[in-house]
């Protein structure tokens, strides 16, 4: 499979699927998907990254090795929305390493805060918040504090992210 040819066809399920069943558990395809996710141009970035969080997602241990580099690339300014949101997705389910886990609060209480991020992010970076409150209690009130300022002027999605977080720690 010519990868990169494959990810410019077309952005489709069955595509990403596609992807994904070719990556399934080899660290070396995962890695050239993971190279094209970090450093092409930004159609090919923008579309690596839902086989990307796929394939995270269902092996975790791909990941190993690289998440330093998937946290810098979260850090760059300008990021497509479907990178921030796949990142985010994919971190929802796999071990953050403890070394990563402040920059990941950061990053996700940044999206958290910000007006103008787009839900989908938003709801993610809670449920990871969420995920590191157990480790961490001591970020629970501030999480309070910014569902209590956004709850409602946000969407069905964040409402439901907010409702489950505030469950699980009221």
């Amino acid at each position: 499979m010519n990868l990169r040819e494959t990810i410019l066809k077309e952005h489709t399920k069955k595509n990403c699927k596609d992807i994904v069943t070719w990556v399934g558990k080899d660290k070396k395809k995962f890695n050239q998907l993971f190279n094209l996710f970090l450093n092409d141009e930004y159609r090919v970035t923008q579309r690596a990254a839902w086989p990307l969080s796929c394939c995270a997602i269902l092996q975790p241990s791909l990941l190993t090795g690289n998440f330093d580099k998937l946290m810098n690339n979260l850090r760059k300014p300008g990021l497509h929305n479907s990178i921030k949101r796949n990142t985010v997705r994919l971190l929802q389910y796999v071990t953050i390493p403890k070394k990563q886990e402040g920059a990941v609060m950061e990053i996700c209480f940044g999206y958290l805060e910000s007006q103008v991020e787009a839900v989908a992010v938003k709801a993610f970076s809670l449920t990871v918040l969420g995920r590191l409150a157990k480790k961490h209690p001591d970020i629970i009130p501030e999480i309070k504090l910014i569902i209590e300022q956004q709850i409602y002027h946000q969407t069905v999605a964040f409402k439901s992210s907010a409702k489950k977080f505030l469950k699980e720690y009221n």
